[in-house]
């Protein structure tokens, strides 16, 4: 980098820029004359930080906040992505990446999100339900249990727990925590995650490989480790000049690098690489901890809109809905993983009611007309958020109704009359007071 390091230590002390990707699926928020991300058709930049806690549609899952630069991956799909895949977000945690690949993948892509850290993992559940794509599966594993599923994706997203150096800016405390032992062990740690999980990527399949560190070990060594001990190939994304993006550094393979004093953004590095060509293998797996799977209530069925493009069951009292092109797939998974969610979870059975989910009310597949709505002001939103009680209009009939914030979904209530109770879910709910 030369004399560029006094220019990079400059950066690093400035406040990073605040960016939102906003969800085509949603389309609920105004962003008129905020700054394109060049890289990202939905990407915006904003002029400050606003109160997100305090932003209904944000709950609501209209749109992610998530740094710039990460939403690069953006272009490699565009150019090498054109037919529904099924896709495996490695290291997905908190769901930057997984929410992106839903609204960019070809319509009808199944998306494996992966955790191996529980606490995370529910948080990636969360956000992805509040997405509202059913093409889903959430699951918590180590990459080697992934490993097992012999070519069974045909991408793999691997966003790899790396030092950190290209958060500087973004989070000061990890600048203590940096050491080269810590490089060391992250970058042997990302070699073993891509080996563990390489049989589970099809024969020509794309690795998206990506770090928010700077240095050689954890970003060029690796890949070039990688072409050297898995054959595979590097491949060219294609870049606009004004974007600043460099290449790698000391390789002629490509790569890019984002560095904060030249783009509007944190630090990342990213490579493609293509597993080479052969036999795909089909394997025929055991199914393991078999559940019995009851019919729904046929009424259940209305909840959605597209009912044939759906397989519905009702396992240990929870009801789902699992997209007919992949339903075998999300069988053989839950055989064998510990999943987290799949599809469209509709809702539970208690008695002789139906308790809707939260995830359903939030879904991109709900029928607009199988329950009643209410709309609701930005003071009453913000308090059925906080799992407040609420009082609706005397119009709106007694049961199960939607919620919403404008046009936008954000949950159930069951109306009683006197009051609604507040349904949704309590670890969701607003701690803060103070805006």
């Amino acid at each position: 980098m030369g004399n560029e390091y006094a220019l990079l230590e400059k950066a690093l002390q400035e406040e990073s820029p605040v960016s939102i990707r906003i969800n085509p699926s949603k389309q609920s928020v105004p962003v008129a004359g905020y700054e394109k991300v060049g890289w990202c058709d939905t990407g915006y930049y904003l002029p400050e930080r606003p109160s997100f806690t305090f932003d209904p549609l944000f709950h609501a899952g209209c749109y992610y906040v998530q740094e710039a630069s990460s939403m690069f991956l953006e272009q490699a799909v565009k150019q090498y992505i054109s037919t529904p895949v099924i896709c495996l977000d490695l290291c997905a945690a908190p769901g930057g990446k997984s929410t992106h690949m839903q609204s960019i993948l070809p319509d009808k892509s199944l998306l494996v999100s992966n955790e191996v850290i529980y606490s995370r993992a529910v948080v990636l559940k969360e956000n992805l339900m509040k997405w509202g794509s059913p093409y889903k599966v959430v699951t918590h594993n180590d990459p080697k249990e992934i490993g097992q599923f012999t070519h069974l994706f045909d991408m793999i997203i691997a966003d790899l727990p790396c030092s950190g150096e290209g958060m500087f800016r973004k989070d000061p405390d990890s600048r203590n925590e940096w050491s080269a032992a810590n490089v060391a062990l992250c970058a042997a740690r990302q070699l073993r995650i891509i080996h563990d999980s390489w049989e589970s990527l099809k024969p020509g399949g794309l690795l998206f490989y990506s770090t928010c560190t700077f240095n050689r070990e954890e970003n060029e060594d690796n890949i070039r480790h990688i072409i050297t001990h898995l054959d595979a190939e590097a491949l060219p994304v294609s870049v606009n000049d004004d974007w600043k993006i460099n290449g790698a550094v000391g390789e002629s393979f490509p790569a890019y690098r984002f560095y904060p004093h030249k783009i509007k953004g944190e630090g990342l590095f990213f490579a493609l690489l293509r597993k080479p060509d052969g036999k795909q293998q089909t394997v025929r797996y055991e199914m393991k901890n078999k559940q019995s799977i009851s019919p729904v209530p046929s009424r259940i069925k209305e909840y959605l809109i597209k009912t044939d493009e759906f397989c519905f069951g009702v396992r240990q009292n929870v009801i789902q809905a699992i997209p007919v092109v992949y339903q075998d797939t999300c069988q053989i998974l839950s055989s064998h993983l510990r999943l987290l969610s799949a599809g469209v979870l509709l809702g539970v059975i208690k008695g002789k009611d139906i308790f809707p989910s939260p995830a359903l009310a939030l879904n991109t597949c709900l029928h607009a007309e199988a329950f009643p709505s209410v709309k609701l002001t930005l003071e009453e939103s913000i308090r059925y958020l906080q799992k407040e009680t609420l009082v609706l209009p005397s119009s709106i009939p007694n049961g199960y109704v939607v919620v919403k914030y404008g046009n936008t979904p954000l949950g159930f209530v069951k109306n009683i009359g006197s009051r609604a109770n507040n349904l949704f879910p309590k670890e969701w709910r607003i701690r803060k007071t103070v805006r």
